[in-house]
């Protein structure tokens, strides 16, 4: 039996797996008043270039990639990701009382619109390089958050968007730790 077959044979179980997220409840998924633009920068949340769409993507790809040989880091990857799904979830539910739709189309500023894509996905081969591209797309989506919070003006979207931002920042001191463990 060749090593692959070996690993998968034994493969990584998945049962009980949670979500990684801080110990804090979310606020009440509501908007003050429909509003396209919110809707737009909400979309870009969902699945633009730098969002909970890739953020999911992203840690799939590196769990599955890392099942094999790491089922430790594997399993705290696909945590992380059940956290980013509840994002997604969560953005969905802002985006439609705001009055958009949910077609995995982010709303770009200069009025323009684009189709998530894979493309958007950083995909290196090491563990160590998985775990450095992870922290850094936790960092652009807490910017991004930030200025979407700056941008909208509704104490009730805005609130959900700092929950969000707490459970990112969890997710780069976990992924810290397991850098470190590695090196």
């Amino acid at each position: 039996m060749s090593e692959t077959a070996a690993a998968l044979k034994n493969n990584c179980g998945f049962s009980g797996i949670r979500p990684i997220m801080a110990d804090l409840p979310y606020p009440e998924i509501q908007a003050e008043c429909q509003n396209p633009s919110y809707a737009g920068l909400l979309s870009q949340d969902y699945c633009g270039a730098v969002s909970e769409m890739s953020a999911i993507t992203q840690y799939i790809n590196n769990e599955n990639r890392l099942s094999c040989t790491n089922c430790p880091i594997a399993k705290t990857l696909l945590g992380i990701a059940m956290a980013e799904m509840m994002h997604l979830q969560k953005l969905g539910q802002l985006i439609v009382l705001c009055g958009g739709s949910i077609d995995f189309t982010a709303k770009l500023p200069n009025g323009k619109s684009r189709m998530w894509t894979p493309e958007f996905i950083s995909i290196p081969e090491h563990a160590l390089k998985m775990l450095a591209a992870d922290i850094e797309a936790e960092k652009a989506a807490i910017r991004q958050y930030q200025m979407h919070i700056k941008a909208i003006r509704d104490g009730k979207i805005n609130a959900v968007l700092a929950r969000i931002i707490q459970d990112e920042e969890y997710h780069i001191y976990i992924l810290q730790c397991l850098k470190k463990e590695l090196a």
